[in-house]
């Protein structure tokens, strides 16, 4: 390895020249007015895997395309698929970004920009680990798969077809997904567990217009007014969620697992004021890392409704409407909450209002095990990178893939995030620290090493 860490070494500064020129792709996949951004970033991928001559296409789908390649075939040796997304978030509210988001910049050691943590950064990683093995010992020592897609941030459905239709294509012995954080910084975490989704639009229509607040309220249902307490039931005041039938596949955690959670060094206090609030709430009787990695939850995401420009406007809005999103844990099974969000709501949705509930995207929770060989072996190649050996957490945050990958294809997933908690993905002022961009290239390339090692099914 000492050939390739001193390559790694040489080619930093070219590592993030690309980086910088990945991250001036406007790849929003959500809205359709960047659809050719998207395109853009799809070819850049492509053209990443065609100069390390890897066997390389586009694949369109009925979305996004999606980005395949293979390594020249090391027969007898283990097969890893490398999963990764070129797409990103919205930038809204562009006013709060310090620097452009797609004009990287750095400061302090960090890149800002949208997608830098979430996924572009986090994902090249691989690509430059795959570069420096060819590059300095012309071969890799296993198998690579690559599925790079650009849907992640806006359902992903597509690859979900492709993997479900590709089963043979893309076997392998275990997948890489590198889109997530370290626990904190210089203590990386290897991801046990994510929460799965359901993302819901609540449609609430009253009268066939807007009318005069004052000729009418009073008399015609507010769809407004109808939200807000709908919204209001949702959950009661102990921080349980109020939908039929939500806790009653959610598996108790072990006094051993809540021990394990309970000794990382989690401080609170730093938690609080990095995201600038004066206090904690949540499910009664759990821990706050509880909540957030292994308690199912329920939040809104945006409301509109009615007349919201300068001054006053005395208006019954005709509209009102509301983004939701449930975060599952393992077992929980997305159709069934939705089933019990529908009964709830048509249960409180008062007389004069037409209720319409829209789902725009739903994924299981998943667990991987810790002690697999090849999650020892990721752990190995983390220790070498980043000096210190990882801690083994989970994410409360979701990647329907990782499930898909799990069914389908019946392998280990490992979730190797390189990121910090506090990389602001989905937020203004995105970033990713240069160092960790470049230990996760290094721990990357000893991966590859250590999976050498491990047996394979193929």
């Amino acid at each position: 390895m000492s050939n390739i860490n001193n390559y790694l070494t040489e080619n930093r500064e070219r590592f993030e020249q690309e980086l910088h020129e990945f991250l001036r792709i406007a790849s929003i996949s959500a809205d359709p007015a960047y659809r050719e951004d998207v395109a853009q970033a799809a070819k850049w991928v492509d053209g990443q895997f065609q100069k390390l001559g890897l066997a390389s296409e586009i694949i369109e789908t009925d979305g996004h395309p999606l980005v395949y390649a293979e390594s020249p075939r090391v027969p007898g040796a283990p097969t890893a698929l490398v999963y990764g997304h070129y797409d990103v978030q919205p930038v809204v509210p562009l006013e709060l970004w310090t620097t452009p988001p797609f004009e990287p910049t750095e400061r302090d050691g960090k890149v800002y920009a949208r997608g830098a943590s979430d996924d572009k950064g986090q994902m090249l990683t691989h690509i430059k680990s795959t570069e420096a093995w060819l590059a300095v010992e012309g071969r890799l020592p296993i198998n690579l798969k690559f599925l790079i897609e650009g849907e992640e941030e806006c359902g992903g459905h597509g690859i979900s077809q492709f993997v479900e239709a590709n089963r043979d294509r893309l076997a392998c012995d275990c997948v890489v997904v590198s889109d997530s954080s370290q626990f904190a910084p210089d203590q990386p975490a290897i991801t046990c567990g994510l929460r799965g989704i359901v993302y819901c639009d609540l449609i609430l229509k009253g009268p066939n217009r807007d009318l005069h607040s004052g000729s009418f309220g009073g008399a015609v249902a507010n769809p407004a007014n109808a939200l807000a307490k709908m919204l209001a039931t949702l959950m009661d005041e102990h921080g349980r969620i109020q939908v039929p039938g939500f806790y009653d596949d959610v598996v108790t955690l072990s006094d051993k697992q809540r021990e394990r959670i309970a000794a990382l060094p989690f401080d609170e206090a730093r938690y609080i004021e990095g995201i600038g609030v004066s206090a904690l709430i949540g499910e009664e009787g759990f821990t706050t890392l509880e909540r957030l990695w292994t308690r199912p939850t329920f939040d809104v995401c945006g409301m509109w409704s009615g007349y919201q420009g300068e001054g006053a406007k005395t208006v019954l809005p005709a509209v009102a409407g509301a983004k939701l999103s449930f975060r599952l844990v393992p077992n929980q099974d997305p159709p069934k909450i939705v089933e019990g969000l529908r009964q709830k709501l048509t249960e409180v949705c008062p007389p004069g209002i037409q209720m319409e509930l829209v789902v725009q995207h739903g994924g299981r929770g998943v667990l991987v095990s810790e002690d697999s060989p090849y999650t020892q072996a990721a752990a190995r190649a983390i220790e070498e990178a980043f000096g210190t050996p990882p801690v083994y957490t989970r994410e409360g945050g979701s990647i329907p893939i990782v499930v898909t990958f799990c069914e389908a294809l019946g392998v280990d997933t490992l979730l190797l995030g390189w990121g910090q908690g506090d990389d602001n993905a989905h937020s203004p002022n995105e970033k990713f620290a240069l160092a960790d961009f470049h230990r996760g290239i290094k721990a990357s390339a000893r991966l590859w090493e250590e999976l050498a090692t491990c047996p394979t099914k193929n």
